[in-house]
């Protein structure tokens, strides 16, 4: 235990009483926050923005063009070997309901339904040969999240915390910016902290929420008063002190000790992030955000609620990055069945799509374009991201069935190299080259090494085992870092 820790617990002992001490407390964490950060090289990124898209987003309906299932619409569909989908057999070749156009002086082709992107593609590297494990969702979910299809491992924002360190004092380091209707498959092991110490687990924040952070302040009551808050404050630090003094070498106090100290600091800190009023109208218009009090109906997915909803997430991202944050996690789609809120669209892809599609990239392209004029973007890397990708063929007469053969994932910033980098077969089913595959260790290790940590080195000792990330495989993709 370290001198830090032992003053910390001191004070808090001491009777050093209410968020005030509490604040003072965390003033003397803030010297040792950092203390372990070795970087392996110098750095281009500092921050991460990771977008995932909940349900499995289609690959071949938004960024992966393919001619020939225009020209082939209808027919039966033959890649030439035996196909097992998740849900059903393998239907006729299904055309995008969307068209494609080139955009940018690359001429990148993308779907209609992802048009707003086509402003900053320029500034985007397109990775079209990412291979998943599973066509599980909660499974294929946690391989994106954390680098494992099954549960019990950080998630990457908590390594991302582990490996940096805070870059401030009043915030988490790692935030999570959930769908406003619910969490995805898995819950809060998305952004778990698993083995690494509770204080780099990911912190909920719900923008669109009446209550944007859950129990940060305490509720009206008439049984609340500032001395029964005191005494219950009292009685906390008791039981903090002689579970202390029973278990010296337990981190789960240390932690829970630093998350009332944040808390202290979050009261006026994480309000302030959360202010969106404070941002001038051109800002709020370009992220597509309505007048505050306006009211935005989502009984029904439509492309203007998905727009407010996604486009708030990115807004207050943004001010979140600006405020030191090291990670956010923006989710669109959550797993609450029916009718659909997410990406999985088994039976109607235009109508599940169209929606979360032109809200995701609306709010995508204007994170991108705010973070370019305020310099940030260089430092500050965007993933989009999904568990996997849906066929090629049809499920039903409109859906599409679940593809973890081969999907689409895209960087921007933080020192990527804009372009396209690996390519899918003709029908967006497979990889064109099966032994030149992208796994998601590849993202992860490209990911830690743009924010100069060799991802081989940032190893935590669990069960007699070496964890990382990237479990035992990754190389960091060089076409896309430059080299």
């Amino acid at each position: 235990m370290n001198a830090a820790t032992m003053h910390r617990r001191s004070l808090l002992r001491q009777g050093l009483g209410g968020l005030a001490g509490i604040a003072l407390a965390d003033m003397l964490h803030r010297e040792d926050a950092t203390a372990d950060v070795v970087l392996h090289h110098p750095p281009k990124a500092k921050r991460v923005v990771q977008l995932f898209m909940a349900g499995a987003a289609s690959h071949v309906d938004t960024f992966d063009y393919k001619p020939v299932l225009e020209k082939r619409n209808g027919e039966p569909w033959d890649p030439g070997e035996t196909v097992e989908l998740f849900q059903s057999q393998p239907g006729d070749c299904f055309a995008s309901p969307w068209k494609f156009k080139p955009y940018g002086q690359s001429g990148k082709q993308l779907s209609e339904i992802v048009a707003p992107l086509g402003d900053v593609v320029d500034e985007i590297a397109f990775i079209h040969n990412l291979v998943g494990k599973t066509g599980v969702h909660s499974q294929g979910t946690l391989l994106q999240t954390t680098g494992f299809n099954l549960p019990g491992f950080p998630s990457a924002g908590s390594w991302v915390s582990y490996g940096l360190g805070s870059e401030n004092e009043n915030l988490p380091t790692f935030v999570v910016l959930p769908d406003h209707r619910g969490f995805a498959s898995n819950g809060a092991k998305n952004w778990g902290n698993a083995f690494l110490s509770a204080s780099h687990q990911g912190t909920v924040l719900r923008p669109s929420g009446k209550t944007p952070i859950t129990d940060l302040f305490p509720p009206d009551s008439d049984f609340i008063t500032p001395e029964s808050d005191r005494a219950g404050l009292q009685a906390l630090k008791q039981l903090n002190a002689a579970y202390a003094a029973r278990r010296p070498s337990d981190d789960r106090l240390d932690a829970r000790v630093r998350s009332y100290e944040l808390a202290a600091a979050m009261q006026l800190s994480a309000t302030d992030a959360l202010d969106l009023a404070s941002e001038p109208q051109h800002i709020r218009d370009l992220y597509g955000i309505v007048d505050e009090g306006s009211h935005v109906d989502d009984t029904e997915i439509n492309a203007k609620a998905e727009t407010e909803f996604f486009g708030r997430k990115c807004l207050v991202a943004r001010r979140l990055l600006e405020r030191g944050v090291r990670f956010v996690q923006i989710w669109s789609g959550n797993d609450n069945g029916f009718p659909r809120r997410n990406w999985d669209s088994h039976e109607n892809v235009a109508r599940d799509h169209g929606p979360l599609a032109l809200g995701m990239s609306r709010g995508a392209a204007a994170l991108i374009k705010d973070l370019a004029q305020r310099g940030m973007l260089d430092d500050t890397l965007i993933l989009w991201t999904t568990e996997f990708g849906r066929m090629p063929c049809s499920q039903g007469s409109e859906g599409r069935d679940h593809n973890p053969f081969v999907f689409t994932n895209w960087m921007c910033g933080g020192g990527v190299v804009p372009g396209t980098f690996g390519e899918s077969d003709q029908w967006g089913f497979r990889p064109r080259d099966r032994e030149d595959a992208t796994t998601v260790y590849d993202i992860n290790a490209t990911m830690l090494h743009l924010l100069g940590i060799d991802h081989k080195q940032l190893t935590v000792r669990h069960n007699g085992i070496d964890r990382r990330l990237t479990d035992v495989h990754g190389h960091v993709l060089r076409d896309v870092v430059g080299g």
